[in-house]
């Protein structure tokens, strides 16, 4: 703030055959293998070699990251397809990695937001009132129904019930929803119709500033991953625990451990692509039951110039069409380039995944041309992303759904005996859906099989 499709097709590989052992020297500890080379599974494996164990990661993809991925198509300037920010970045780990690697950051504001009407001019100074007035009442609805309910029910309910939404105005209507898009879907990645009221905002967060990186977030698990035994193409299709060790299948061959430590998202391991044998316990099949893997999306839009203020690092605007292009990200500010990212979450973000690229980019050009008139230029490059299309992502990130509790991800994280182990940002009590959270959850998870 494009996975099932192979692994579904392969299915899962039989356990015939001698499996390969992960080799470890005398004395240097055991055997675990990592299944996933996102933020997860490379603080794993890295707090686990550093700790003597000889450790090898599996990873699907061919490079490391996970939902973490920089693009650098454009050469003169990388842009982060996946997560973009640090998010808090006082006391947050990442900064710590970044410092280390000595990244560059820029600090990116989100109070610094000029916000469009539904007819594409700037509110007034009385709009900006009364929207602020109408995220105050927002906020006191969810926060009365939190404390008053005995029975969960969806946001989306909370939110029309506390506000008395059919006595609403339709301009309240217009900007209400604009509100619910940008502080809710957006932030937590599923449609409102879905998330929990309950515990829809279960998470915590770092205080400070948000930071940007831009020469790309992929120098931080490029850092991780440097010096660890990363084998590409190892696509996971079924794992086998027993109490003396596991054996997991992959694509092409088996591995033959200690332990196993898995951080695949929340998206797959849903899909079933990845078979367990036992099967999962009942309670780790509720806790993915109750977990959504909610849709963001992103159209970044390269222009031969600025057309937009560039005093401001986000654009809003409260379109009539709730939920689509409500949210901009400039880089003119932070970066120095006139670029513009959209952000779209949710169902609208889930309903893009299926339009050709240059649909998109003509839906949010229209967008784009109601604030700023049809004769602005062109965009010279594009680049979008497809999250929920992707085979080993299978989404954005994780949302507590409609029904579930913030306990379940203490329950997904939770070990099985002494040979299964799970991370992941899922499985974060405190600081789910963040590059901050999947990374804690490895240290987690290392600590949990060393431990055993």
């Amino acid at each position: 703030m494009n996975r099932r499709d192979v692994l579904k097709a392969v299915g899962v590989l039989a356990l015939s055959g001698q499996a390969r052992p992960v080799s470890a020297a005398p004395g240097t500890g055991k055997r675990i293998v990592v299944v996933g080379a996102g933020m997860a599974g490379l603080a794993a494996a890295k707090s686990l070699v550093a700790n003597g164990h000889t450790v090898t990661v599996l990873e699907a993809r061919l490079r490391v990251g996970g939902r973490v991925s920089t693009s650098k198509i454009w050469s003169d300037q990388p842009v982060d397809l996946g997560a973009q920010w640090i998010h808090g970045a006082s006391r947050n780990p990442i900064t710590s990695l970044a410092q280390a690697v000595q990244a560059k950051t820029v600090q990116t504001n989100a109070n610094s937001e000029i916000v469009y009407d539904s007819a594409g001019k700037e509110l007034t100074a009385t709009g900006y009132r009364n929207l602020e007035a109408l995220r105050t009442a927002m906020e006191k609805a969810l926060t009365k129904a939190q404390d008053t309910l005995s029975k969960d029910i969806s946001l989306q309910q909370a939110l029309e019930t506390g506000l008395s939404w059919q006595s609403r105005s339709a301009a309240d209507k217009i900007a209400l929803r604009y509100l619910i898009n940008s502080e809710y879907e957006q932030e937590y990645s599923g449609s409102y119709s879905q998330m929990s009221a309950l515990w829809f905002n279960d998470d915590q967060a770092y205080p400070g500033t948000d930071l940007m990186f831009p020469n790309g977030y992929s120098a931080i698990p490029d850092y991780l991953a440097a010096g660890l035994d990363v084998r590409f193409g190892q696509g996971v299709t079924r794992i086998n625990t027993g109490t003396t060790g596991v054996v997991i299948s992959t694509l092409a061959t088996t591995y033959a451990a200690d332990a196993v430590i898995v951080t695949l998202p929340l998206g797959v391991l849903q899909s079933g692509a990845v078979g367990f044998v036992p099967a999962l316990p009942s309670d780790k099949r509720a806790a993915l039951a109750g977990l959504g893997m909610g849709s963001l999306n992103k159209c970044i839009l390269r222009f031969p110039r600025s057309f937009w203020p560039e005093t401001y690092d986000w654009i809003g605007s409260t379109s009539q069409a709730g939920g689509q292009w409500s949210e901009w990200i400039s880089l003119a500010k932070p970066l120095g380039k006139p670029i513009l990212v959209g952000f779209n979450a949710a169902d609208f973000g889930r309903q893009l995944e299926e339009m050709k690229d240059d649909q998109i980019v003509s839906s949010a050009m229209a967008a784009l041309q109601k604030i700023y008139g049809s004769s602005i230029p062109q965009p010279t490059g594009f680049q979008i992303t497809r999250w929920g299309k992707d085979p080993f992502a299978l989404g954005a990130y994780s949302f507590v759904k409609l029904g579930g509790t913030a306990a379940l991800r203490g329950v997904l994280a939770k070990p099985i005996g002494k040979t299964l182990f799970f991370a992941g940002e899922a499985t974060h009590a405190l600081y789910s859906a963040t590059v901050h959270g999947a990374y804690l959850s490895g240290l987690q998870a290392a600590q949990d099989a060393m431990a055993a």
